[in-house]
């Protein structure tokens, strides 16, 4: 099955099927100062339930930036810095914990992210989960924990420091197979070298294994686009992202290619160069492709990028129980409420604040955020965020759900917001019905895209972004 463009299109502008990854909503250039009205965490949390916390942890540093990257990070960490970091991060974790009282709390799940944590030296990951246990008080070997890699960094003693204190997952940035393919994305890396990694990673027996795979490369054919699939297959992944490339301005690419396709704009439709139109049917054609080979090899699509490997009997490629394979997170888990971020481009979310620290991308904007943070010693207020309102609620809980393979519960919904989601969003669900994109038959109780409209995710998604968080994010892009 081939993706289409929707039936609703007019001849004179087309949606663009890749807008924008929805990771997280509202996104972080739409977060603003809080100035006289920032918070106090004690006040921030003292109503909020803490028997099920997410726990979070960002590590701003990678040995290298992708040419495709447009993440809070900065490359290399000169003299001390990621101890200084450290530093603030246990100064932060001990205001955090503090904030969040003495009463019952637990946490339900831990994530390290980035940047790239493994860019810690093996002693450094070892001090980086002491604070999250002895800080936080978080169990991670009681709990799920899930650590991003890279091929470079994927060592010997830093997995295995990973894999001793708790982790049940580690995703590793692959992108490509193909060297010239990993060149065209500005990412400086060898197949033998990730290979390596891959081998240590097995070797360090932790349950579940995460390979995030691009397609849209430069010069990537189907041909090339199966190699990788392949050679990525070959390690049983138990599970596997497929990411569409986006040229993102800031980025290695976007300023390497100032007239080339660009894939996001406020409106979702544009006037479509031909080299536009070319690039959007090769990454839907590609996506397919890699869709349909998964499916074929025993995976299951839990969205449009996340596939998850059907444990058979006997199947278990790290000599591990076949009921832990199943202990990784689902895609835009990391959306939920009860989230605690740590670390200067960590996000915290409560019910009616998202917030963080300042965002950007460029180089010299970076480094000056990682300096102030690591200087900070007032931990207790929340300092840049986003109100969420009744309305942005609900457009969360129907972006969060609603593009998840396995649909909405309409019930569920209904008896959180007071009504139902065609009632609150009438307009955009009679659109994607009529674009094919919803499926008519999937009953009265449940809201479930078609396969069609899992590969238009990334249109989806901003269709159900408020006004209010478009402009912001449009004023953000043009400062």
């Amino acid at each position: 099955m081939t993706a289409t463009v929707p039936r609703l299109v007019s001849e004179q502008t087309r949606l663009r099927p890749y807008q924008q990854y929805v990771y997280g909503y509202p996104h972080k250039t739409a977060y603003r100062p809080l100035g006289a009205d920032r918070p106090l965490l004690r006040e921030l949390w003292a109503d909020e339930p803490k028997h099920a916390l997410s726990l979070y942890a960002h590590i701003p540093f990678c040995e290298y930036r992708c040419g495709f990257c447009n993440l809070f990070t900065r490359v290399g960490a000169p003299e001390d810095l990621t101890g200084r970091y450290l530093d603030a991060l246990e100064r932060q974790a001990g205001a955090v914990r503090a904030a969040l009282g003495e009463g019952p709390m637990r946490f339900a799940a831990a994530a390290f992210g980035g940047g790239t944590p493994t860019f810690l030296s093996a002693a450094e990951l070892e001090r980086l989960c002491d604070i999250m246990e002895t800080r936080m008080g978080a169990d991670l070997r009681a709990i799920p924990l899930s650590v991003e890699t890279s091929p470079a960094t994927a060592t010997p003693d830093r997995l295995a420091v990973l894999a001793e204190r708790g982790a049940t997952r580690v995703s590793i940035g692959v992108q490509s197979f193909v060297d010239t393919e990993a060149r065209a994305a500005v990412r400086p890396q060898r197949r033998a070298e990730v290979e390596t990694a891959l081998e240590a990673i097995r070797a360090a027996r932790i349950p579940v294994l995460n390979i995030d795979l691009i397609y849209g490369i430069d010069g990537q054919t189907e041909a090339t686009w199966r190699t990788s699939l392949d050679a990525a297959l070959a390690w049983q992944p138990e599970e596997l992202y497929l990411y569409p490339l986006y040229v993102r301005p800031l980025t290695g690419l976007g300023r390497s290619s100032p007239e080339g396709p660009s894939s996001e704009n406020d409106s979702g439709t544009a006037h479509l160069s031909d080299a536009d139109a070319d690039w959007d049917a090769q990454r839907l054609r590609l996506y397919a492709a890699g869709r349909d080979h998964l499916l074929a090899h025993g995976y299951e699509q839990r969205s449009m990028r996340m596939f998850r490997r059907i444990p058979a009997a006997g199947d278990d490629p790290a000599g591990l129980d076949p009921a832990a394979l199943a202990t990784g997170p689902d895609d835009y888990a990391c959306q939920t409420d009860g989230m605690i971020g740590l670390g200067c481009g960590a996000r915290s979310y409560t019910s009616g604040l998202h917030y963080s620290f300042d965002y950007a991308v460029q180089t010299r904007e970076v480094r000056g955020i990682i300096d102030d943070y690591t200087r900070t010693t007032d931990f207790t207020r929340a300092e840049v965020g986003r109100r969420i309102d009744a309305d942005e609620a609900r457009r969360r809980h129907l972006l969060q759900s609603l593009l998840q393979a396995q649909g909405m519960d309409v019930v569920a919904y209904r008896e959180r917001f007071g009504g139902s989601p065609t009632d609150h969003f009438p307009a955009e669900l009679a659109e994607f019905a009529e674009s094919g994109w919803l499926e008519l038959d999937s009953g009265p109780n449940l809201l479930r895209l078609t396969p069609e409209g899992l590969a238009w995710s990334d249109a989806i998604g901003p269709r159900l972004f408020s006004p209010a968080v478009h402009a912001a994010m449009a004023a953000y892009e043009a400062r």
